[in-house]
């Protein structure tokens, strides 16, 4: 009995945590004499130059600081983002947005550093020290379907020229509709960020429709919203680089369930409410999409049609 009434007030605790605003640690009133200028101030860093009050001699924990800094992950409180992006990601992204910058690592910034780290965990970079993925696999894949390494037909079945011969117009479309397909794939490939960035674009457009009135922010604005759907990739992101470099795959594919965690959160609905919501939004986004593809075959049939040979 007592064990569940301590387990029952850890979990309170935890909760009050989680859902307090992140606490700015009071300034200290010692006086300092900056090391660069000479200059004697209170607080954190020197008001005539900029330098840090916590400036000191080299010594290995310096310099790794340094290291750290040099590439930005010791600043604007990273690894206080990373924790609090895993145990409280919506109460994260609702003290962003509500002002308080400087207590948490930028998103973009988050983001492109953790687009690097995934990519050397995927690389190699991991508990079995081997490629998570084999680039040469999908080649040897269009190489036996018939075609080489750059997307070319290298054998034409007598199937396939019969069906030119009779439907010329139709196999023009398909060559169109195949090429810009296999142009989109290759962008996706070359520029995984970029492309998760214009996913994230579509996918706000219409989740702004649905949490723009929420609790927790009556009056969201969309750059709130597609900021807040950066914060909610680099939660994704995190776990799927824990993954991959223990080797559990797998698991990757399930972590996106997590996602609904920060909409939560963050917007102040129900679960269930959320989860409908989120859902709905996604199924407008996928009948959009398929209604797009429609509308571009149909332009790409008509061009054809007035003006193909």
């Amino acid at each position: 009995m007592k064990k569940k009434l301590k387990l029952k007030e850890k979990i309170q605790k935890f909760r009050a945590w989680r859902e307090r605003p992140c606490k700015v640690a009071p300034m200290s009133t010692e006086e300092h004499e900056c090391l660069n200028c000479h200059d004697h101030y209170v607080g954190k860093y020197c008001p005539r130059c900029g330098q840090a009050a916590t400036t000191q001699r080299f010594s290995m924990k310096v310099a790794a600081e340094n290291f750290v800094n040099e590439y930005g992950m010791g600043e604007r409180g990273m690894f206080r983002t990373i924790r609090d992006i895993i145990l409280r990601p919506g109460f994260l992204i609702l003290d962003y947005l509500r002002g308080m910058r400087m207590s948490y690592f930028a998103p973009f910034k988050m983001y492109f550093l953790l687009a690097a780290i995934s990519l050397l965990v995927t690389h190699g970079l991991n508990i079995t020290g081997q490629p998570l993925q084999d680039d040469s696999e999908a080649d040897k894949v269009e190489v036996s379907a018939g075609k080489d390494a750059e997307g070319t037909d290298k054998t034409e079945t007598d199937a396939a020229k019969s069906f030119k011969e009779e439907y010329p117009r139709q196999a023009k479309i398909h060559s169109i509709v195949y090429g810009v397909v296999n142009k989109m794939e290759r962008f996706a490939q070359k520029y995984p960020s970029i492309n998760i960035l214009l996913i994230l674009m579509l996918i706000s457009g219409n989740l702004y429709f649905f949490f723009r009135h929420s609790p927790n922010i009556p009056d969201l604005r969309y750059p709130e919203l597609f900021i807040s759907l950066v914060y909610i990739a680099n939660m994704y992101t995190i776990y799927s680089i824990v993954f991959s470099f223990f080797g559990l795959t797998k698991l990757t594919s399930y972590a996106i369930f997590l996602t609904i965690i920060p909409l939560k959160q963050m917007s102040g609905y129900s679960w269930w409410r959320t989860i409908l919501k989120t859902v709905t939004a996604f199924t407008i986004m996928f009948v959009l999409f398929v209604l797009f593809i429609v509308i571009a075959v149909s332009c790409i049939a008509m061009f054809v049609r007035a003006f193909g040979s």
